[in-house]
């Protein structure tokens, strides 16, 4: 006599696992797809920033007239290093026109609003990328949360069953199982962009805070003269 086997596809696992399990697949695909959107989008914003901060350094290193300089940046769609270049020269040529200030007053005033226009860039950086730490961190445990839920229901089960064998647990195993490697698959591109992205953001942070300095040293020579 043949015996009957089961079907242990994926699809037959997902489709046939309890109601609770099925609900953290659910919650563990949603939150996958979120972090793939999260991911694109961020990836295409920080590509942005280092491309702009790259081709802003090369025009304001070539010796271009900061006056002029200054007008076409203000006339584009100002991004990342722009906004604080931006932010000092225009504090910078305001208390320049206001007279009667100390030198290092003026230098004061022009770093305080360069280091508050590259804390905005900063925050608009690292913007949703907590999202991806949070799914990175908890998608395993809820995945495993699934795979407790499914092993206890295939057991209890058995309560049922007059013999009990390896044939009539393991399809409640292999379902319960399926939660853990989809809380994986949720979790390990979140981890991996989250930890590029903070790479590629101090990266930015650190060449926004050299232009910083470098940028008022230029700015207090001019001022000196």
């Amino acid at each position: 006599m043949e015996v009957g086997t089961q079907d242990m596809s994926i699809l037959s696992l997902i489709t046939e696992a309890s109601t609770v399990v099925q609900v953290v697949m659910a919650i563990l695909v949603l939150v996958s797809l979120l972090s793939w959107w999260r991911i694109f989008s961020k990836h295409f914003t920080i590509s942005k920033a280092k491309k702009r901060t790259e081709e802003f350094e090369d025009r304001f290193w070539s010796g271009s007239d900061l006056n002029a300089l200054y007008e076409q940046v203000r006339r584009g769609t100002p991004n990342g290093i722009e906004r604080i270049f931006i932010a000092g020269f225009s504090e910078f040529l305001k208390l320049r026109q206001k007279g009667g200030m100390e030198l290092s007053d003026t230098m004061e005033g022009t770093r305080r609003a360069m280091r508050a226009a590259y804390q905005r860039e900063l925050d608009y950086l690292d913007k949703h990328t907590s999202f991806l730490a949070s799914a990175g961190s908890v998608s395993p445990y809820v995945g495993l949360f699934g795979t407790v839920w499914g092993i206890m229901h295939a057991f209890r089960g058995l309560a049922n069953v007059g013999q009990a064998t390896l044939a009539n647990v393991a399809p409640g195993i292999a379902e319960a199982l399926v939660a853990t490697a989809i809380g994986l698959f949720a979790a390990i591109p979140a981890v991996v962009a989250y930890n590029s992205f903070a790479h590629d953001v101090d990266q930015l942070a650190s060449r926004f805070d050299s232009f910083i300095e470098e940028f008022s040293n230029i700015l207090q020579r001019q001022a000196a003269r």
